[in-house]
C-alpha cells in the first residue's frame, strides 16, 4: 500500500502534495480490524542511487539469515510445539512474559497509538520472534520497541 494517494509521502525531495485529510481518507480504505490482522507494516523509502552503485556493502549473507531463521523456528517448536504466530491465550502469556520496563513500553505504545487488543497480541508475537532471531530467551524493551515500530500504519499521518 502506498503511504498516501500520490505515493510520495515522506520523500526527502518533498514531492508529496497530499493533505492530512487526503491521507486519512486514503488510509481509511483499509478497516482497522483488517489492518489489525497484518503483523508487520513498514515504510520502504526509495533506495538512493549511490547505494545501488556501492560494491562493498556489508550485508548479511542470505545463507546466514537462513540459518538464523531455521534456528529460531526450531527454538519455537521446542519451546511450545508451535510457531509464534500460532500462540494464543495462556500459551502466549507464558512464552511472552515481559519485565516491568518492557511492559511499561508496551502499555505506553498502546495508549499513545490507540492500539487494539489484537494489535497488542500481534506485537507480543512479533517481539518474541525478534528475540528468537537474536538468540535471546527473554523479551526485552528493545524487542518490544522494534515490534511496535513495525506497526507504522497504526500511527496517525503527519
Amino acid at each position: 500500500m502506498n503511504p498516501c494517494p500520490c505515493g510520495w509521502l515522506g520523500d526527502i525531495r518533498g514531492r508529496c502534495c497530499c493533505t492530512a485529510e487526503q491521507i486519512r481518507k486514503y488510509r481509511s480504505r483499509i478497516s482497522g480490524p483488517l489492518l489489525d490482522r497484518i503483523d508487520i507494516h513498514v515504510e520502504v523509502p526509495p533506495v538512493p542511487k549511490e547505494y545501488l552503485r556501492e560494491s562493498s556493502r556489508k550485508e548479511e549473507a542470505s545463507s546466514a539469515v537462513r540459518h538464523r531463521v531455521i534456528a529460531a523456528r526450531s527454538t519455537q517448536l521446542r519451546r511450545s510445539a508451535c510457531l509464534n504466530h500460532q500462540l494464543y491465550g495462556e500459551q502466549l502469556n507464558k512464552v511472552c512474559r515481559l519485565n516491568e520496563e518492557a511492559q511499561q513500553l508496551l502499555d505506553s505504545a498502546m495508549d499513545k497509538l490507540g492500539l487494539s487488543a489484537r494489535a497488542y497480541h500481534r506485537i507480543l508475537r512479533v517481539a518474541r520472534t525478534i528475540a528468537d532471531l537474536a538468540g535471546g530467551h527473554e523479551l526485552s524493551p528493545t524487542h518490544i520497541g522494534e515490534a511496535v515500530g513495525y506497526r507504522v500504519l497504526d500511527r496517525r499521518p503527519n
